[in-house]
């Protein structure tokens, strides 16, 4: 029972773990089109 719960334990730290990647992911995405959005902007004035 004991590894069960240690199995779990790292599924779940694992999943974190991936989740915290993707949302760096995709701040990195954000940044990126903000960056895209600013230009266009600064070429229009």
């Amino acid at each position: 029972m004991k590894m069960l719960y240690e199995a779990k334990a790292e599924d779940v730290e694992f999943s974190a773990a991936e989740a915290d990647l993707e949302d760096v992911e995709a701040q990195a995405r954000a940044l990126e089109a903000d960056k895209r959005q600013l230009h266009e902007i600064m070429k229009k004035e």
